[in-house]
């Protein structure tokens, strides 16, 4: 190939790299904010429009977090297959069903910060719960079904509180055991409670290690029936 054919080529594919690296920024939280580039999603410049770039992403240790459950988000207790309502919980005794969701990703956050090694970003992580749907009575020991979890997820330097990555929500949605299969993890001491705090923790660890990088489990029908 000729020099000149060679230096466009090189050009083209320059260019194509570069405008598949442009995102535009909608979240308003994120808006007008300068970042430094240790993330896969940092952002560059502060405008809406700005460029990303992706690189590998530096180990973070959670320092601090808070988690927050909005008291907009509706309780719903009734014992049915599948009762609509942004929070579904039976793990617990009946009671502040927005006290026990929190302090079910409170204790996921400490089992993630326990097993993360020294050193790194010292990081406040902050999580809104958006979804918590787990199964009723009827459904755990008949037909189970799926837990359906979201939230949104937002991590930040505590040193200077910018923010290490873009905000982004978060689908972690967990198989629900139904029938025998939920009465013998219960007798194991794998009840819903201790699986979905188990499984939080681990998603928490691998958007720590790259954010945005959990994709969510494909379950079938019942988790299909969660977008209804």
């Amino acid at each position: 190939m000729k020099p000149f054919k060679l230096f466009a080529a090189l050009a083209i594919g320059t260019l194509m790299s570069a405008c598949a690296s442009i995102d535009s920024v909608s979240d308003t939280a994120t808006r007008n904010a300068m970042y430094n580039p240790v993330g896969p999603k940092m952002m560059l410049n502060a405008a809406p429009d700005a460029l990303e770039q992706s690189i590998s992403f530096p180990n973070l240790l959670i320092e601090k977090f808070t988690v927050a459950v909005p008291e907009h988000l509706k309780v719903s207790e009734a014992n049915r297959y599948y009762p609509h309502g942004d929070i579904v919980w039976r793990g617990d005794p009946v009671g502040d069903r927005h006290a026990q969701v929190k302090a079910i990703f409170e204790a996921a956050l400490m089992q993630s910060a326990g097993s993360i090694g020294p050193g790194g970003i010292p990081t406040l992580v902050e999580i809104e719960v958006l979804r918590f749907h787990a199964l009723t009575e009827k459904a755990r020991y008949t037909t189970g079904g799926v837990h359906s979890i979201t939230f949104l997820l937002t991590l930040r330097d505590t040193r200077t509180g910018q923010l290490l990555a873009t905000p982004h929500e978060v689908k972690a949605d967990l198989d629900g055991y139904g029938g025998q299969q939920a009465i013998d993890a219960d007798l194991r001491g794998q009840t819903q409670k201790v699986r979905i705090t188990g499984h939080l923790a681990n998603v928490v660890r691998k958007e720590l290690s790259n954010p945005g990088s959990h994709k969510n489990a494909k379950l079938g029908m019942f988790q299909a029936l969660n977008k209804l």
